[in-house]
């Protein structure tokens, strides 16, 4: 069983920056993919990035390429989403996802673990 915590969300204006942490605990998240996945107030859940953390590969959804960075510091098994040039349609609930499997997929049907979610909400 793995438990995830994010932290970091907030109020933030347009053009500012956000750090988004994810802490897994359990297990060591070794092999994982750990994915970044956002919901705006009555819309579906959607993909933002995901890594595969041994290998380092990263992934986005278009919208956030060039802005976001997704990173992992495996000793201490947390994953980050640095959020710059923020935008008001980047405000939603953000949620910290594993894939022990470490496919790397926006599919979020194939994360096992999820976070509660931060509220991250961007003020135009």
């Amino acid at each position: 069983q793995v438990q995830l915590v994010e932290s970091g969300g907030g109020l933030v204006q347009a053009g500012g920056s956000l750090r988004l942490s994810c802490v897994a605990s359990g297990r060591t998240f070794s092999g994982y993919a750990m994915g970044w996945f956002r919901q705006a107030p009555g819309k579906e859940r959607e993909f933002v990035a995901a890594i595969r953390v041994t290998f380092g590969r990263t992934y986005y959804t278009d919208s956030v390429k060039g802005r976001f960075t997704i990173s992992s510091d495996n000793a201490r098994n947390t994953v980050y989403l640095q959020m710059n040039s923020l935008k008001p349609e980047d405000t939603g609930v953000y949620y910290c996802a594993a894939d022990p499997q470490g496919l790397g997929t926006t599919m979020s049907r194939i994360y096992d673990y999820w976070g509660q979610g931060t509220q991250v909400t961007v003020s135009s």
